[in-house]
């Protein structure tokens, strides 16, 4: 087993926490001091797929999409305008899981299949021995990383019914880390180890065998009841969340509710509802398709908002919405911003997130402040009143007082994006310190600086014109990797992993 691995077990391997929690006789009591948390988490949206405005001025996107509920929301929250994600999406689900950076957890790239790796050969590095399996509960699955004592599971213990809907993508097929209910979910509804559905339809059992005969690795698990139905996954995965939600209520249990759509992830498939006033107003049929997906994943944020309200739980129910990486390279790109998903650009990392708290985060309220998506772990255990079982070595901090009003912007503070994949984009190291930002192209050893503040649209490198800046954040970048025991890209030709970047 190598050295990073066993670091990070020796520090972070708790004896799992999955049996019933212990909760007091009185659980109305238990409900009221301890708030009900909704994590509504949209796969492949990009910054701008909304009619919310993230940027300084409204954009095309924003005209072209209807999303009324993001708006509600954001009207009684605050928006963040700098949130980020990892750049694909295993790596920021196992983030939230953890708290920790996609270096040090080393599932830095998507993952499916038992000990089998999505990167592609490139004919001059090979990636690293990674953690292609996933997130594993238990030790002992090669490829993985342990941690036992994961978001759900220290809610669990606190009491919290904690429910998962919706993609989970976690660890592979045929590996403990498929279940999120081996993670201390009470429930979970649609979670297995596929990053996206067969299909959006349930004319088509939510499964690809409609049109490759016998392939079921994408059939969304625990929706048979809807098997045949002309109901769009993502309706059918909001109704059954609002049941888990009633459940949960009726018991008089707090919960945590892990809403994570599978939308807008291919397969791009319409949602009928929707689809004609879009190509009324002239978008193309690939267009209004996506239009579509987004609309119907609003629908749903407003039907879930709606029945926190009926039931009586809305005052005390902390809502957050995001996205786990930016927008795909085939769907309409979110200008201003440079790049899509897998990219090391704003594109690929920046992502939409509001945060709503009632009585706590002030309504219509904008930050410039950036977070990232390990910070979820820690703010989620502090909102719930666990600031005790916030573990300190891990990545992610707190951002409870920023939603609070009394933070000041931290412009010390680094964040680390480490892809050392050779899948779909070439391996890359990113950091960002205060306004600004250093990219590590892997192969030819380039190095990219920009100043955000000034040029969002990464437009303007300058590396050469800046060169103490550059030396600056590539020593900061170098302590950053060593400190997480990052893996980097093997060159073939020596066999040896490629520099750091101060040594360029």
């Amino acid at each position: 087993m190598k050295r990073g691995i066993l670091i990070v077990m020796t520090v972070l391997l708790i004896p799992p926490v999955f049996g019933k929690a212990s909760v007091k006789s009185d659980s109305a009591d238990l409900q009221k001091a301890r708030p009900n948390i909704v994590f509504f988490l949209v796969d492949d949206m990009g910054w701008q797929d909304t009619s919310v405005p993230f940027y300084t001025e409204v954009t095309e996107l924003n005209k072209r999409y209807r999303t009324p509920n993001m708006e509600r929301l954001a009207s009684e929250g605050m928006k963040f305008t700098q949130a980020y994600s990892s750049a694909v999406c295993s790596p920021s689900r196992v983030s939230l899981m953890t708290g920790l950076t996609a270096a040090r957890h080393r599932v830095t790239n998507w993952t499916l299949t038992k000990n089998v790796s999505p990167d592609e050969d490139n004919p001059k590095v090979k990636s690293p021995d990674w953690n292609l399996n996933g997130l594993s509960p238990v030790s002992g699955i090669p490829h993985t990383i342990v941690y036992a004592n994961t978001l759900p599971a220290l809610l669990k213990k606190a009491g919290y019914k904690t429910i998962h809907v919706g993609k989970a993508h976690f660890g592979a097929a045929g590996t403990p880390g498929e279940n999120p209910l081996n993670f201390g979910f009470d429930v979970n509804i649609g979670g297995h180890a596929a990053g996206g559905p067969g299909s959006y339809l349930g004319i088509h059992d939510y499964s690809a065998d409609w049109r490759v005969a016998g392939d079921h690795r994408w059939d969304v698990p625990g929706l048979e009841a809807y098997h045949g139905e002309n109901i769009y996954l993502t309706e059918a995965l909001t109704r059954e969340a609002i049941k888990s939600v009633e459940m949960a209520v009726k018991d008089k249990q707090p919960f945590y509710l892990y809403m994570s759509h599978y939308a807008i992830h291919a397969p791009w498939e319409k949602d009928e509802r929707y689809y004609q006033k879009y190509i009324d107003e002239g978008l193309s049929q690939s267009e209004a398709i996506y239009a579509t997906m987004i609309e119907g994943m609003d629908k749903s944020l407003g039907d879930i908002m709606d029945e926190l309200d009926r039931l009586g739980v809305a005052e005390n129910t902390i809502i957050i919405f995001s996205s786990d990486n930016g927008a795909h390279k085939q769907v309409p790109q979110n200008l201003p911003l440079r790049g899509y998903k897998l990219s090391p650009y704003e594109g690929g990392i920046r992502v939409p997130m509001i945060v709503k708290w009632p009585g706590v985060v002030k309504p219509e309220s904008v930050t410039k402040d950036y977070v990232i998506i390990e910070d979820v772990y820690p703010t989620f255990l502090e909102m719930a009143g666990l600031n005790k079982d916030i573990n300190k070595s891990i990545d992610g901090r707190s951002f409870v007082s920023l939603l609070k009003g009394y933070r000041k912007t931290d412009s010390d503070r680094a964040l680390l994006w480490h892809y050392p994949n050779t899948y779909y984009n070439p391996p890359y190291t990113v950091v960002r310190q205060g306004d600004w930002k250093l990219i590590y192209h892997h192969i030819s050893g380039q190095l990219e600086l920009f100043n955000l503040a000034e040029d969002i649209g990464e437009t303007n490198d300058l590396s050469v014109k800046l060169a103490d800046k550059t030396s600056q954040l590539a020593v900061l970048m170098t302590k950053l990797l060593k400190d997480t025991e990052a893996q980097m890209p093997i060159e073939k030709a020596t066999g040896l992993p490629i520099a750091y970047p101060s040594a360029l």
